[in-house]
């Protein structure tokens, strides 16, 4: 009650005079006391209802003021401009009230002369009485028509935000991302709540993806076929195995790289092999098809000798390989350069040269010119091939 004074300083005011109308001034004026209207039970019944009616404005007044204050700031000059009529109406209450307890001191003489009154109270007091009740009354209506307006304003302010709200239109991807995860709208939030709230952060029983679990129980069946392929039957080659198996394969396409790259070989980048496979090889070849002309330790027969210094052609790598390859038609020599390959062209070559020095059972003599291999020091090349003229046959 006391807060409720302090927030509404017009009930106190209007206490204030109900405690004037009910301890009249003239009380306290010397001679005898004179008969109060109060002790009159329709005087009571009157005041009492006053006073709940004042409270009944006062709960009123305090629901209409919140919900107004609450709601919006444009009702702060409505609530002052009520706040200023509460004042105008307290005062004519109060107003009222001291006119009544004026009333009840008319002197004896005037008592005594008026002839009208209601039920034992006089005319003037029980139109007072009657006037404030009627007022409390209008002031009680206009409170409750206020408040009416105020939440019909309010219901059309929800149902115009309501209409301004354009709800957000989902495309059809997003209907199907959320149905393909089985995600829980908002609305559901409830149904999967397990109470259990850190900091305003709650815990929801949601269901993990179905597309992350099946993948989870096929990453599981992968792990069991895994194991049982590569560790328990042994069916597939495991990385050691696999390793080995790629190290032989580059072994074989290295081989065959050299095969192909053997066919770039030319007289100009001719090397001079000494490979015991290559020589081996070579010698196969010589004795096929060059031993019949030149003996098979390369004495000579038809053709020259191979194993002395003199040379009808050239005596370097290059003018080895040029003769095999080319031939001499015009002596005799023809040219294996489409029956042989490059490589195997070069390997020949080297294995004619691997023949110089060698000492034959029957050597045919001299022919051609001589040629003298020497290695110099040189910043171009490492070795040099030089002929000098000497005795023998010119070709």
């Amino acid at each position: 009650m006391k807060n409720l004074f302090q927030q509404y300083g017009w009930l106190k005011k209007i206490s204030i005079g109900i405690i004037v109308f009910v301890f009249p001034f003239g009380s306290f004026a010397a001679g005898p006391p004179k008969p109060s209207e109060l002790s009159n039970p329709l005087a009571i019944v009157m005041l009492i209802m006053i006073v709940g009616l004042l409270l009944a404005i006062a709960l009123l007044a305090n629901v209409v003021m919140g919900a107004a204050d609450m709601y919006l700031q444009r009702f702060k000059e409505e609530k002052k401009r009520s706040d200023n009529t509460a004042g105008k109406i307290v005062s004519v209450i109060i107003f009222c009230l001291i006119s009544t307890s004026l009333f009840s001191q008319t002197p004896a003489s005037t008592e005594a002369t008026s002839d009208s009154s209601v039920a034992g109270l006089s005319a003037v007091s029980f139109y007072s009485l009657l006037s404030v009740l009627l007022l409390e009354l209008i002031i009680i209506l206009a409170l409750l028509y206020n408040l009416k307006s105020l939440l019909r304003k309010e219901a059309l302010a929800i149902k115009a935000a309501d209409e301004e709200y354009v709800v957000p239109t989902e495309n059809s991807f997003i209907k199907w991302w959320d149905k393909f995860n089985s995600f829980k709208p908002i609305q559901e939030e409830a149904s999967i709540d397990l109470g259990h709230n850190y900091d305003g952060i709650r815990e929801l029983d949601n269901r993990l993806p179905p597309w992350w679990l099946y993948g989870f129980y096929i990453c599981i069946l992968f792990a069991g076929i895994y194991l049982y392929r590569y560790h328990v039957a042994h069916s597939a080659p495991l990385s050691a195995e696999e390793l080995r198996i790629d190290l032989a394969k580059a072994e074989v396409d290295k081989q065959d790289y050299l095969k192909r790259s053997a066919n770039n070989i030319d007289e100009n980048n001719v090397k001079l092999l000494t490979d015991p496979n290559d020589l081996a090889e070579a010698k196969k070849i010589f004795t096929t098809i060059c031993a019949a002309c030149h003996k098979p330790d390369g004495g000579g027969l038809v053709g020259p000798n191979l194993t002395d210094d003199y040379w009808l052609h050239g005596g370097s790598i290059k003018d080895i390989f040029k003769t095999i390859k080319y031939g001499w038609p015009e002596k005799g020599m023809k040219s294996w350069k489409d029956d042989y390959s490059p490589l195997q062209i070069e390997q020949l070559a080297s294995y004619v040269k691997s023949l110089h020095g060698t000492k034959p059972l029957v050597a045919k003599e001299p022919q051609g010119s001589l040629y003298i291999e020497t290695t110099t020091t040189d910043s171009t090349k490492n070795k040099t091939d030089t002929l000098k003229a000497g005795s023998g046959k010119k070709k």
